[in-house]
């Protein structure tokens, strides 16, 4: 950091810290200022209009092909038996679920403390978004709440394929 010290018209001296690459002289006034951030001008793209609504039939094969994965990998990989003493929440069960373009993938956890809010909880951790023509887009649910897209334009394949190997689409 570079300190400079500015004089105020009272007499009081004020330390003004500002980082050394943030600074352009102006050589006539013999003074440092901070330099003014550079505004981009706006630009319109074009954007594809996304689809209202899923076709049954791509409903059906999604669902089809996402229940045998969470059967066959994901269930017995992630649910495991209780725990002797349990502390801590653990995952009970893994589910799927369609709401409007949007397929998720959830796991439930129980709450096993004395001062649990509820018995049970659910806990998206990957969401597929239906684009068109039986593409999707993938999104991970963040520690912060927020869903987090990572890729775009899959196919049902591909997608079960980054959330039986990925390690962000991890229950």
């Amino acid at each position: 950091m570079n300190t400079r010290w500015k004089q105020e018209h009272r007499g009081y001296a004020i330390r003004i810290d500002y980082p050394l690459y943030a600074f352009h002289a102006n050589l006539r006034k013999k003074t440092y200022m901070p330099k003014k951030p550079v505004k981009k001008r706006a630009q319109w793209t074009w954007a594809p209009a996304k689809p209202s609504s899923v076709p049954q039939s791509v409903k059906t094969k999604v669902d089809a092909l996402a229940q045998a994965l969470v059967v066959t990998e994901l269930k017995p990989a992630h649910v495991l038996p209780p725990p002797p003493e349990p502390r801590f929440n653990y995952i009970v069960d893994i589910s799927t679920k369609w709401h409007g373009r949007y397929f998720y993938f959830i796991s439930k956890y129980a709450c096993p403390g004395p001062n649990a809010l509820s018995p049970f909880f659910d806990a998206p951790f990957a969401r597929l978004e239906y684009q068109q023509n039986g593409r999707f887009s993938m999104a991970y649910m963040r520690h912060t709440g927020q869903w987090w897209p990572l890729y775009t334009d899959l196919t049902i394949g591909e997608a079960l394929k980054i959330i039986r190997e990925g390690v962000h689409f991890q229950p």
